[in-house]
């Protein structure tokens, strides 16, 4: 299976999404649902940040909840800054009970995740494949009081440059890490297996059309003449 750049992947999201036909929120619950079924007990901590990565973690939680595994989110944001996919998922799993707390500050990320020390299980759902130079605030303050504690990274481990598997400052360790579709070409760097752990590649339903440049060049062609 090839490995993707980060806007490659991207693309095939924009393709599948906007030309395909198929619904970013549909992605998000199947990419969330990939990611839970490594979750086989809790409490389950879950670390979210404020974009898609986020909305994929807060699927987990509503799962979670369902599954009675004890979710404890903490939101490295503002929730009121909450947007889009995530902001939805985020409202569904508040509606169904569970709760969310808030850390904005560098203080507050780094003592709520400390806190999380408790738990079985973490999943890292702060960071996705767009970050780009030293990760910095209440992001690195969350990623530098990650504890010792079982974790699951969403699509590759916060803080992991997603081309390059370079450490943008401080990076968490997971010991699997489910990405979505293709692997990206920074979790297959020898020097990002420590942070990688065992990593799995979950098919959330894009087509293979969308991720090659070829095929879609074609595929277009014979949806204009048909």
């Amino acid at each position: 299976m090839k490995a993707l750049t980060a806007n490659q992947m991207r693309e095939a999201d924009r393709r599948c999404i906007e030309e395909v036909g198929i619904p970013s929120v549909v992605l998000m619950n199947t990419a969330g649902t990939r990611v839970f079924e490594h979750v086989n007990r809790g409490p389950v901590g879950i670390v979210c940040g404020k974009g898609n990565n986020g909305g994929d973690g807060f699927v987990v939680a509503r799962l979670a909840l369902l599954a009675g595994y004890e979710p404890r989110v903490v939101v490295v944001g503002d929730l009121g800054e909450m947007k889009g996919d995530p902001a939805l998922f985020l409202k569904a799993y508040r509606n169904l009970g569970g709760s969310a707390v808030a850390a904005s500050s560098e203080a507050a990320a780094q003592r709520e995740v400390a806190d999380l020390r408790d738990c079985a299980v973490l999943v890292d759902a702060l960071l996705g494949t767009g970050i780009t130079g030293e990760v910095t605030g209440p992001l690195r303050a969350a990623i530098d009081a990650w504890p010792e504690v079982y974790t699951i990274a969403v699509d590759l481990p916060s803080g992991l440059d997603a081309d390059t598997g370079e450490v943008c400052g401080n990076c968490v360790r997971a010991d699997i890490t489910v990405t979505f579709q293709y692997p990206k070409q920074g979790l297959v760097m020898p020097e990002a297996k420590r942070y990688v752990g065992r990593l799995v590649v979950a098919d959330i339903g894009i087509p293979k059309v969308c991720a090659d440049d070829e095929a879609w060049i074609q595929f277009e062609r014979t949806r204009r003449d048909g």
